[in-house]
């Protein structure tokens, strides 16, 4: 940080706690009449993506804490990728994160920001829809010179 508080870098992606990732994903799975979780621990978050991801696919909608660590965890990982803090990209009501290198955004409304549902989010970092596709139904919100995701999507695995 710098002697007014602000950092001067990039901001390193949050820890998603793995209990809470772990209770989330079960959760989802019980919602799905499937069993628990018992794959390695370093897979918990993306294996929350795809169940969230299944309920989903069978027009459920997913459960209140599995969709919001999901959507986290892809935030965060769009933040590791593309660290800066030229875009806001705000997925309500789970979160919003400030990405992408460029010129530092301080007060007020962001000039560029980017707009989604969860859903639309999920499927976007996963490469299930483009950004092109999100864009051309109204699935997203882009306001901003800066305000493309495109080359940043799908995010790459971990």
């Amino acid at each position: 940080m710098n002697a007014s508080g602000e950092h001067n870098g990039p901001v390193p992606p949050r820890k998603l706690d793995p209990e809470k990732v772990r209770a989330a994903l079960d959760a989802q799975l019980v919602a799905l009449d499937e069993p628990p979780y018992d794959g390695p621990a370093t897979a918990l978050a993306d294996a929350l993506v795809a169940a969230v991801l299944a309920a989903y696919d069978r027009g459920l909608r997913p459960e209140r804490d599995a969709a919001r660590q999901a959507v986290r965890h892809l935030l965060d990982r769009l933040t590791a990728v593309a660290p800066g803090r030229t875009v806001e990209v705000r997925i309500p009501p789970y979160a919003a994160v400030q990405a992408i290198a460029g010129p530092r955004h301080t007060r007020g409304t962001p000039p560029n920001v980017v707009e989604t549902d969860a859903r639309t989010w999920i499927e976007l970092a996963v490469g299930r829809v483009t950004w092109a596709e999100a864009m051309a139904r109204g699935a997203v919100s882009a306001s901003g010179a800066r305000a493309d995701l495109s080359d940043h999507l799908p995010l790459p695995p971990v």
